[in-house]
């Protein structure tokens, strides 16, 4: 089974590749997904007890984590040891599931995949990216978002040159959705009947 790092910074359209590869019938676990079903469960309790008042009603509150986290910003590696774990034996579990049905290829959708140095844990990287104009346009879009929250999750993700040179493949998100959708099955074609080896070194 080939298993396929999708990753880019925040508002680069992740989300919208990710979609084309499931119409393709590839399996993807996206961590942000993962990282909102912990936010109901297993993280809740350590969550609290590193940063006590974030949780409420037997959730984390992403808005008062936030505001923790920007007040002491080194509070992001004590974050990252509670959830890196259960969201990788979350993704652990995905591929497992996916090898047991027979499945060519797997995705994981993966935020900070370069960062966190996972991409020794794929086959193939795919990054996708945009201009820096239309990504800020679309992130500011969002609720609650702020240009300080912005620069504070910039400040924490590889600059997208960079990300692009760690690349196998770039989506440029950038243009209209059937340029993106195009990109995207171009992708999937030159990588059939393509083997990978990251399943059986990292996560059997």
């Amino acid at each position: 089974m080939l298993i396929v790092g999708l990753t880019g910074s925040i508002g680069m359209g992740k989300s919208t590749v990710a979609a084309r590869f499931r119409l393709h019938g590839i399996g993807v676990c996206d961590a942000d997904a993962e990282v909102h079903k912990l936010y109901e469960g297993a993280a809740v309790a350590p969550i609290e007890a590193a940063f006590p008042g974030t949780t409420h009603g037997g959730k984390v509150d992403r808005e008062r984590l936030a505001q923790a986290l920007i007040a002491k910003p080194e509070g992001f590696a004590r974050l990252e040891a509670i959830v890196h774990p259960l969201v990788l034996a979350a993704e652990r579990a995905f591929l497992h599931a996916e090898a047991a049905k027979g499945a060519r290829m797997a995705v994981l959708e993966i935020p900070l995949l370069l960062e966190t140095g996972g991409d020794a844990r794929v086959d193939v990287v795919v990054v996708v990216s945009a201009p820096a104009d239309k990504q800020r346009e679309r992130v500011m879009q969002r609720p609650n978002m702020t240009p300080e929250k912005l620069e504070q999750v910039l400040a924490r993700q590889m600059p997208d040159a960079e990300k692009r040179a760690w690349a196998d493949f770039i989506v440029d998100t950038g243009g209209t959705l059937a340029e993106t959708d195009a990109q995207v099955d171009n992708i999937v074609e030159s990588l059939q009947g393509r083997q990978g080896t990251a399943f059986a070194t990292a996560w059997a």
